[in-house]
């Protein structure tokens, strides 16, 4: 999937439909079969990239195609922007790269479907945050503004305890892809399309 959502003119691309499966071709065995964490890890991003990655710029279409996946995936799906915001930038950033409040709400409830809790909470705490300010954040002033917004200043503690969390300040953090192979191992049902 794509990464760097700032970088690479999120609010701009539309990308259509054409050529995407209409199910998941990841059957239960395939996970439980896996060798390692690395091999369904690979096999799970595959199965996202083969589901979301010709939408991922589209944010209401993501949205959408996000519900119509099983549980454990749609969190996957969800989440995964929010680490790499994370990993690049910031919470604000993410959420003026990912201006969705749908998708928001998917990324809050997918990091509680992953087990990942504390990110959870921090996340949902700054999606209050960015509420009060979401028409900052979806204006044409976001890019050349936020680094002295309110909006940077009160996210900032929020940031540094994700930050910590996730292990991009350089503590021994688990980052939140770290939480797919596990969760998939113990609910397998929950991450593959019922046949």
């Amino acid at each position: 999937m794509e990464t760097d959502a700032r970088k690479d003119g999120a609010r701009g691309s539309r990308r259509t439909l054409v050529g995407m499966k209409k199910q998941a071709g990841l059957h239960p065995l395939q996970i439980m079969n896996a060798p390692d964490d690395d091999a369904l890890f690979k096999l799970l991003s595959a199965e996202l990239e083969a589901q979301l990655g010709a939408i991922s710029r589209d944010l209401e279409l993501l949205h959408q195609h996000l519900l119509r996946l099983p549980p454990g995936l749609r969190a996957m799906g969800a989440t995964h922007p929010l680490d790499v915001s994370m990993a690049l930038e910031d919470l604000g950033w993410h959420f003026g790269n990912w201006p969705s409040q749908p998708l928001a709400n998917e990324t809050l409830a997918g990091l509680k479907e992953l087990g990942a809790t504390e990110a959870a909470a921090i996340f949902d705490a700054a999606l209050a945050c960015a509420k009060e300010h979401w028409a900052f954040i979806c204006s044409g002033q976001f890019s050349d503004s936020y680094d002295d917004s309110p909006l940077h200043q009160a996210l900032m503690p929020l940031n540094r305890r994700l930050w910590a969390l996730l292990g991009y300040d350089g503590s021994a953090g688990k980052n939140l892809l770290a939480y797919w192979a596990p969760y998939a191992r113990s609910h397998p049902e929950r991450v593959c399309h019922a046949n």
